[in-house]
């Protein structure tokens, strides 16, 4: 197992002990092994999609547990697959990106409809497939940030994806059709027993404001989070909150002062706890993004996310550039050390 005291550094009795108090977590609908029959069998869920999200609980070293541990790799159009793949262009072959996934002991692989199309056949059996429907491509001059569809719901559901994902860009221009577009994505998804993952990402350069960037706020992705499980996501990706008051120093928006004053504190997994209670306290999984590859301090890094996101009562992680920008042997230490944080009984709910 993972030594996650010695990869927490300074931290660890920080991240390792601290109580959260603000939301307790006896209020929250806690991950189990339990969690499809438990949670999402009282739902208006079909039984395939109950079947669906049961094999996505149930595949990679994290089965039975109720924590999912996802490899996305989309970089290829969302920042281009030179700057994605440059660092290990084996990559650019699809096989090797599923292979690593099912090497890495992950719970599903998420890519793109060609990427996961060009080998469906070959291993849509020996892992879930989420289909990543559409994306941001910055090739069009000059640069502009919209989520495009790529492929459709019948095409995923052809080529035996379990479930679908997408992004809408909250407090864009775009975001009201990205919505309305992924709002009737996802009820097809569902008609056809798929479960849903929405990236509810939040993108405007106005919410950078004095040099802090509050587009990882805990208020802002909060907030972000609530409107992406009224469209019916089953799994809500988010980047790990890194500051709170998003609404405050923006001066836009509704809030209340309970949130800065009460219900959270600076602590990470504070913040983070309310981007989960934002999840309908826990009903729908929270999964937080592992980042960008910053290269030595990369494992450390994501076995901290992963502290924070456990004892927050998150679901997991979603982890793609730090494991797949490095030679192979080392991607798959660093999604196994990500896993182990989920698998360690000593890391606790806060």
């Amino acid at each position: 197992m993972t030594d996650i005291q010695e990869l927490l550094g300074d931290e660890a009795k920080e991240l390792l002990t601290h109580v959260a108090l603000g939301i307790p977590k006896e209020d929250l609908v806690l991950p189990g092994p339990d969690f499809v029959d438990r949670v999402v069998a009282a739902t208006d869920r079909s039984p395939r999609v109950l079947r669906n999200l049961q094999a996505l609980f149930g595949h990679g070293r994290l089965a039975g547990t109720g924590y999912v541990s996802i490899l996305p790799v989309d970089q290829g159009i969302e920042h281009s697959a030179a700057s994605a793949f440059a660092p290990n262009p084996r990559y650019l072959d699809p096989a090797n990106i599923v292979e690593l996934a099912v090497e890495g002991g992950c719970n599903a692989v998420a890519s793109t409809l060609g990427v996961l199309g060009a080998v469906s056949r070959r291993y849509a059996h020996r892992i879930p497939f989420i289909v990543k429907l559409n994306h941001n491509e910055l090739l069009t001059y000059p640069n502009h940030y919209d989520q495009v569809m790529f492929g459709s719901v019948q095409q995923s559901f052809d080529l035996g994806a379990a479930g679908v994902g997408a992004t809408v860009y909250f407090g864009s221009e775009q975001s009201d059709r990205q919505l309305r577009e992924v709002g009737e994505a996802f009820a097809r998804a569902h008609e056809l027993g798929m479960f849903t993952v929405l990236w509810c990402y939040l993108r405007n350069s106005a919410f950078k404001k004095d040099g802090v960037d509050y587009s990882a706020s805990a208020d802002l992705t909060g907030q972000a989070n609530h409107l992406g499980v009224t469209i019916e996501a089953d799994i809500v990706k988010q980047k790990q909150a890194e500051n709170n008051g998003g609404y405050r120093a923006l001066g836009f928006g509704r809030t209340d002062p309970l949130v800065y004053d009460t219900l959270t504190t600076d602590h990470p997994i504070d913040l983070t706890r309310w981007q989960v209670a934002n999840c309908y306290m826990g009903r729908v999984g929270l999964i937080n993004s592992g980042g960008a590859s910053a290269g030595q301090g990369d494992l450390a890094q994501a076995v901290r996310t992963a502290v924070i996101n456990k004892r927050a009562g998150g679901t997991g992680l979603i982890t793609g550039r730090k494991a797949f920008q490095r030679p192979t042997a080392e991607g798959v230490e660093l999604l196994h050390a990500v896993q182990d944080v989920y698998l360690d009984d000593s890391v606790t709910i806060a």
